[in-house]
């Protein structure tokens, strides 16, 4: 009898725990990149889709940009208006699904990072959210995107392996220890990791990061396929072209047809 897969794929709330979030996403090595590809004109409006706790948000509109800032979680939204009101900046924070967005307004530039496109689990919500990006985005303006270039050898090779990936302390005083294991489902394409969380020396759970997998030939049939160019695609934020030992896949695209789904 085969086993039944469990589709409940899902990212766990303490995850999202805004405090432990910031405490182990302290990393800027992909700011130099997105910041690069900004409009010269100030004036230009940027969209930043999954911005989490503004990591990314804060330091951009820093530079004078007009930046909002999307989210589905609640609490990291908390907190990156918390962050913006102490830093003395104005920024529209507006909690959603990329996959329904419906706002007013089109942008010169819109912008997925930090690996997030890899929790739409299905086809349609990749499609989807593809779709409302270009909906909101202005004739000429630019579509930027990073995600992992799946390495399938690592995944399968460190299988049901219990390992430390992070020890760090947040903020609010606590430390955190967390190991992961994973598997990955071929039929699914998509990584089971669970995360095993142990807050001041005490376990405290197990949380799922679930992530499916993005194949580059796949990837660029999609952007295709709903009307995106892909202006460069490289290998690292460093801007090296992609091949097959690069670890990301980073494009910049923009919109070449009127043709929707």
């Amino acid at each position: 009898m085969k086993d039944k897969i469990n589709s409940n794929y899902k990212v766990g709330e303490l995850i999202y725990d805004a405090n432990i979030y910031d405490g182990l996403n302290t990393f800027l090595n992909d700011l130099q990149f997105y910041k690069k590809w900004l409009p010269k004109n100030k004036d230009a409006r940027i969209l930043e889709l999954c911005c989490g706790t503004g990591r990314l948000t804060l330091p951009i509109a820093k530079e004078g940009y007009d930046i909002t800032g999307v989210d589905n979680a609640s609490t990291m939204l908390k907190q990156a208006k918390l962050k913006s009101a102490e830093a003395g900046l104005e920024i529209k924070f507006i909690e959603a699904d990329i996959r329904n967005l419906d706002l007013p307004e089109k942008y010169d530039l819109i912008f997925i990072p930090f690996n997030s496109i890899h929790h739409l689990y299905k086809n349609e919500d990749l499609l989807m959210a593809f779709n409302a990006v270009k909906k909101h985005l202005k004739n000429g303006g630019l579509f930027l995107l990073d995600c992992y270039n799946p390495n399938i050898h690592y995944i399968v090779g460190n299988e049901n392996e219990l390992k430390q990936i992070a020890e760090y302390k947040t903020s609010d005083g606590r430390k955190v220890l967390i190991k992961q294991a994973m598997r990955y489902e071929n039929s699914t394409q998509i990584n089971r990791i669970e995360w095993l969380y142990f807050i001041n020396g005490e376990f405290n759970s197990i949380q799922n990061l679930d992530m499916r997998m993005y194949f580059p030939q796949e990837l660029d049939s999609y952007l295709k396929f709903i009307g995106f160019n892909i202006v460069k695609k490289f290998g690292s934020f460093e801007e090296e072209a992609f091949n097959d030992k690069s670890e990301k896949q980073v494009f910049v695209c923009e919109i070449i047809n009127d043709k929707k789904l």
